[in-house]
């Protein structure tokens, strides 16, 4: 790449902005296209913009909005990507795939597929300064990926704030001499409800696992206090919403609403507590957790290594898919993070720091998890795989009640729950966050109104949430869960990083990142995005699709009508895809070759490069990727 100016002007890469002109002395450059990649040649000066060009706008000269300071970006991505799956599924699924050697697979997808698209959803955000949607003026063809993206964060947000919601009112309920959970006889309690020390092995010597019961006083006070889901006689009987869990409800979405409605700035100070927070709470846990009777025989539990386990393929699916969601790429997150960053902040650091600190921070739980549940194990005189469970059970029934059991329970119970309140307030944030900036930096008007916008956001996530509240809203948020960001998260990562790769190139995508960094990525990073992790992705899609059954919440199973709502709400994303990219197609004038951008003939574009007072320039969008100098490829 050689880019020629005249002596008087001092030139160096920036992001790429929006060329206006500003200032009298200015360069035109013309864009070359051709089968050996990008050339970059100089012209003569520019007349002033008296005479030629736009004048700058208000708006067009405003700079992005910026991080107020390096940590803070830091703490809110490890506060998004470390969520409640860390402590609910990871530690579950560790112990059920062979302990130890579960770490095997996860570690090495981690290495090759995980911190790769970790690292380019980064690079990507940070380099072109834009949302999920409008970042895809590199490739104007896979924009329908970015709103894909979008909309699956917004799914997302419908239910995710109710588990919040659920946390909160768990919190609540604990500020009491007496935690409401340790005993029968209260008013949401049925006629069949044991006292839990009553429980042991022989008299569970039915094949029921303790995790599966659902008459203790802890599980009857989640499904019957909270969910009041023995009003409900399935998803087509829904009720009305439960007052109490809807004061809960508009207390979570008032406070994302605070927390984003000034953008980063106000965001990146609400990190300091809610990504702090559960690293305190899990060590406190742990070191009370190692102190019960039993504790080490759940520890060595969990890390028991089987390796007979890595022989079974669904091991490997399960390892695939929890490093891919643990990390959270694909949901228009780290890209709307990252394009608040400074333009020469060090990205690559910061995607392997991070990435690895929430997969430590995964594995540490698990102690804190399974020294309580040996305790329960030896309380019960039971095996810790008949109280091993994942997802809400684990959280909301056994956890609690073994907290129930111990001295200071109500101090126990009030300092889990905030770590669960704290775990899913950032990474909420995060996704509200990749719809108002994905979605305000593509409507210009949504930016220049972000706090009502933000207002709309969050009222109408709570709206939805609604119907997740009611006695059959459990059965609404099962099925959100399993479709919105389920197949479709998995197949909008895969066509980004086909976008990314094959069309806007490995290449010119690492030249990107060396014009922020000063370094190109080595050799193995772009193996890893123009191949490994596309395959890896494609494997993933397609095990997410046969591996796919019919819904199912305990012994509840879904009518099939539910399932065809499920596909729908997830081809509701999907369809972006192809939809927009024919609609570009159609639109644009040529033959599908020219189009796509398949043809050799070298393309003619120009932009501006203008000089700054220290001597940098701002490079156009046509020139880092046809942006506004060809709408395609």
């Amino acid at each position: 790449m050689n880019i020629q100016v005249l002596p008087d002007h001092k030139l160096s890469s920036v992001a790429p902005l929006k060329s206006c002109n500003v200032e009298k002395k200015e360069v035109e450059l013309i864009l070359v296209k051709d089968q050996n990649g990008v050339q970059y040649t100089s012209s003569t000066i520019m007349p002033t913009p008296s005479t030629h060009g736009t004048p700058c706008t208000a708006e067009e000269l405003e700079e992005r909005e910026t991080w107020g300071k390096k940590i803070d970006f830091l703490l809110s991505v490890i506060g998004f990507a470390v969520d409640l799956a860390n402590v609910w599924r990871f530690p579950y699924l560790c112990y059920k795939n062979g302990g130890g050697a579960f770490l095997i697979p996860y570690i090495l997808f981690l290495v090759i597929a995980g911190m790769p698209l970790f690292y380019m959803e980064l690079a990507l955000g940070q380099y072109n300064r834009e949302g999920a949607a409008t970042v895809w003026k590199i490739c104007p063809v896979f924009k329908g990926v970015g709103y894909t993206v979008i909309i699956i964060a917004l799914y997302v947000g419908f239910y995710y704030n109710v588990i919040i919601a659920w946390s909160l009112y768990y919190l609540f309920s604990s500020m009491t001499s007496e935690l409401p959970w340790l005993h029968c006889g209260n008013a949401w309690n049925s006629p069949n409800c044991t006292d839990p020390k009553l429980l042991n092995g022989s008299f569970l010597g039915n094949g029921t696992s303790y995790a599966k019961y659902k008459m203790t006083p802890a599980a009857e006070f989640y499904e019957r206090g909270v969910l009041h889901l023995h009003e409900s006689r399935g998803i087509q009987d829904l009720g009305m919403p439960r007052w109490e869990l809807v004061l809960c409800l508009v207390a979570v979405v008032f406070l994302l609403y605070f927390s984003l409605w000034k953008g980063v700035k106000s965001s990146g100070k609400v990190v300091y507590i809610t990504a702090t927070m559960p690293y305190v709470v899990l060590f406190v846990l742990l070191i009370r957790g190692i102190t019960l009777p039993g504790a080490m025989d759940g520890i060595r539990a969990y890390l028991h290594i089987d390796f007979k386990q890595l022989n079974d393929p669904k091991v490997w699916i399960d390892a695939a898919t929890q490093i891919f969601y643990s990390l959270g790429a694909g949901f228009g997150v780290l890209i709307a993070f990252a394009s608040y960053n400074k333009f020469d902040n060090n990205c690559y650091r910061d995607a392997i720091l991070t990435s690895t600190v929430n997969c430590v921070t995964s594995f540490f739980s698990g102690f804190a998890i399974f020294s309580v549940l040996g305790y329960m194990a030896y309380k019960h005189g039971v095996r810790i795989e008949d109280v091993a469970t994942e997802g809400a059970g684990l959280v909301f029934i056994i956890y609690p009640e073994a907290i129930s059991t111990l001295p200071g329970s109500t101090f126990w119970a009030i300092v889990f729950f905030i770590m669960l309140l704290t775990l899913g307030i950032d990474s909420s944030m995060g996704g509200m966050e990749a719809v108002i900036t994905g979605l305000s930096d593509d409507f210009k008007i949504l930016k220049k109104n972000r706090k009502l916008f933000t207002f709309a956001t969050a009222f109408g996530t709570f709206l939805v949430a609604l119907f997740c509240i009611t006695n059959g809203g459990i059965y609404v948020l099962t099925l959100l869960d399993n479709y919105a960001a389920g197949t479709s998260i998995l197949f909008g990562v895969l066509i980004e990083a086909i976008g990314v790769s094959w069309f806007y190139g490995v290449d010119r995508f690492s030249e990107d990142i060396e014009r922020m960094m000063g370094f190109k990525p080595g050799l193995y990073w772009r193996l890893c995005w123009k191949f490994v992790s596309p395959t890896f992705l494609l494997v993933v899609v397609i095990a997410s699709i046969v591996t796919s059954t019919g819904l199912s919440y305990d012994d509840y199973v879904f009518p099939s009508w539910s399932n065809v709502i499920g596909w729908g709400v997830a081809l509701s994303s999907m369809m972006f895809v192809p939809i927009y990219a024919i609609y570009k197609f159609l639109s644009m004038p040529g033959t599908f070759k020219q189009v796509s951008g398949k043809t050799n003939p070298s393309h003619l574009h120009s932009c501006s490069v203008i000089g700054s007072p220290k001597g940098r320039c701002t490079i156009g969008p046509a020139l880092s990727g046809f942006g506004r100098g060809r709408p395609l490829l």
